[in-house]
């Protein structure tokens, strides 16, 4: 006998992800599926049937699953920044939308020196008060920890983005840090393998970021990028202003 031909109709698909929280504003998606009207199925040579409609159900089940695995997953982000992104910790995130809601990372154990701090498990997510979005994975910054700051943002002369935070801090208002500290720095893409330090750590919607804290001279600094070149890491013996040059106030 030969073989039969079973025609079934897949018709186009629509999941949609819910955003995570009320209280933060993740990505909302959905996952589009198109396919042709019609699917032809070979059925060897058997006496046995096959329901069409079963087949129309596995072909969108499977259709459905190989098109979730495919998109990366949502991680909650702070309003505004409503980008997919690596996954990466609430507590091993930065990001800069303004002066006033901002991420950085800073030591997690208290009187610790920058230096001292960068080993796995030794660094955590600090937010400013209007930035914390996740209590208690992330640190509070104290509302006055910058005496002076400057915000900026733009493109570079290839149109690539960034966002910035430079000027002076209050190291005695934070625990965590020592005064008399020379400092340090903390980025997305050094550390051992290029893999950042705090390892795996991200700028949200931004694809490098590199910082700054130098509490002996009362002065931080941190820069989202697109471009590399933008966040340098070579340069962190040579402080603040040599990385990412910005407005300083004459701190200290």
């Amino acid at each position: 006998m030969s073989g039969q031909i079973l025609q079934g109709d897949i018709r186009d698909s629509k999941k949609c992800i819910k955003p995570l929280s009320e209280r933060v504003q993740p990505i909302a998606f959905c996952i589009q599926i198109h396919t042709t009207k019609s699917v032809k199925l070979k059925q060897p040579p058997s006496t046995s049937t096959v329901n069409p409609s079963s087949v129309e159900f596995t072909m969108i089940t499977k259709f459905l699953i190989l098109a979730s695995l495919s998109v990366l997953q949502v991680l909650a982000t702070p309003a505004g920044l409503d980008v997919l992104e690596p996954r990466a910790s609430n507590d091993n995130i930065v990001y800069v939308t303004d002066a006033n809601k901002f991420c950085m990372i800073m030591p997690r154990q208290p009187h610790t020196n920058i230096g001292d701090s960068e080993h796995p498990g030794g660094m955590k997510t600090y937010c400013s008060p209007q930035g914390r979005y996740d209590n208690p994975m992330q640190g509070q910054l104290p509302a006055d920890f910058w005496s002076n700051v400057a915000f900026k943002t733009g493109y570079n002369n290839k149109g690539k983005r960034y966002a910035q935070l430079t000027g002076c801090i209050r190291p005695e208002k934070l625990s965590r840090l020592n005064p008399n500290d020379g400092g340090g720095q903390y980025d997305s893409s050094g550390g051992a393998g290029g893999r950042g330090n705090p390892e795996g750590s991200v700028c949200l919607g931004y694809k490098h970021y590199v910082e700054l804290v130098e509490p002996d001279v009362k002065r931080a600094c941190i820069k989202c990028c697109d471009d590399p070149k933008d966040c340098p890491l070579d340069k962190d013996t040579q402080g603040c202003p040599r990385v990412i040059p910005g407005n300083y106030f004459n701190c200290a």
